[in-house]
């Protein structure tokens, strides 16, 4: 029984996590960079790795680190 169970879990939890990403809408692009100072060029950058990460390409995503 025990292990009926852990197999129907281990199942489930690899076919509940797909490898689906989601991009980002026009609109997050546009509220990210609000706050940039050339905003054009933060849009058109933005706009060129959604396209990338959407036709299967990898990207780089850069880490900020958190500041206390």
């Amino acid at each position: 029984m025990k292990l009926a169970l852990n197999l129907s879990l281990s199942l489930l939890t690899l076919l509940t996590f797909s490898d689906e990403v989601f991009s980002l809408t026009s609109y997050q692009i546009k509220q990210i960079c609000k706050k940039e100072k050339r905003s054009s060029i933060c849009i058109k950058n933005l706009k060129k790795k959604r396209k990338s990460l959407q036709e299967g390409f990898l990207i780089e995503i850069p880490v900020i680190p958190y500041k206390r």
